[in-house]
């Protein structure tokens, strides 16, 4: 019997990405379907959505491992429990806890030193940000939103990622929430608080900035009237993996950065 798990199913992208940044891709046998990273996992069985899963399928790829997020997954597994199949669900919420995923990660599929390698790169990469973002001369009011309808402030990864980017996020009150319910905002709370930067990413919904702008009072708001609205994939920065902390936070301080009047 192999010592560490050899046929892994992934029920979201981090841990496939993870894996693959670990030179362990080859141990994945089946990926979710929303899997952009890396290119070539694309090319794995497609099992699961995000909260639904074709069972059968898994089960026909004999998975010694099934990676799971979060309690919007603690049905899919129990119900993979109950079929006798073993499944390890990660709850990661905050830059520390995704690095600490990742070392979990590389420790289940004998690469702990890989892991903790992986872990102290990215965590130096957040520094680099960190102390370039430290010298802007301000910090620019921001507001984030997962989501347009009803609208939705960032998960509590994200609010931390652009403050290290050098934001000055608008709603820091509401990141620690763990359900998007808790994170519903009033838009005339957001245009209240007036932010420079919009940022928007709809869980892979297109952004239409259309319907941004045209929200009651929001004409007002400074990011609208100066032309401040930008995307960032759902891939990039709503993942709690290392594209949150790679791609996600410099796409965040690239824009930030260059926002600010020198």
């Amino acid at each position: 019997m192999p010592r560490y798990p050899e046929r892994i199913v992934c029920l979201t992208e981090e841990t496939t990405e993870t894996l693959y940044l670990l030179g362990q891709g080859h141990r994945i046998v089946g990926v979710s379907g929303y899997t952009v990273r890396p290119p070539e996992a694309r090319q794995k069985p497609k099992i699961s959505a995000f909260i639904n899963a074709k069972f059968d399928k898994i089960e026909a790829l004999q998975p010694d491992l099934v990676l799971a997020f979060s309690d919007l997954q603690a049905d899919l597994a129990s119900e993979l429990v109950r079929r006798g199949i073993t499944v390890v669900t990660f709850n990661q919420r905050t830059v520390a806890e995704i690095l600490q995923m990742i070392r979990m990660l590389g420790g289940l599929v004998g690469c702990q030193r890989e892991a903790e390698q992986l872990a102290d790169r990215l965590s130096a990469d957040l520094d680099r940000v960190r102390d370039a973002a430290s010298r802007l001369p301000e910090r620019l009011r921001t507001f984030f939103e997962e989501w347009d309808e009803p609208l939705i402030s960032a998960i509590r990864w994200v609010e931390e990622l652009v403050e290290i980017a050098g934001g000055a996020p608008i709603f820091p009150e509401l990141s620690a929430a763990k359900l998007a319910k808790d994170r519903i905002v009033d838009p005339a709370e957001v245009a209240r608080r007036d932010p420079q930067i919009v940022f928007a990413s709809w869980c892979g919904k297109k952004l239409r900035t259309e319907t941004i702008r045209s929200r009651p009072g929001w004409d007002r708001v400074s990011a609208v009237r100066d032309d401040r609205i930008y995307e960032i994939k759902s891939t990039y920065i709503l993942q709690p993996g290392p594209a949150s902390l790679t791609e996600g936070i410099r796409r965040l301080h690239e824009v930030l950065s260059s926002q600010i009047p020198r």
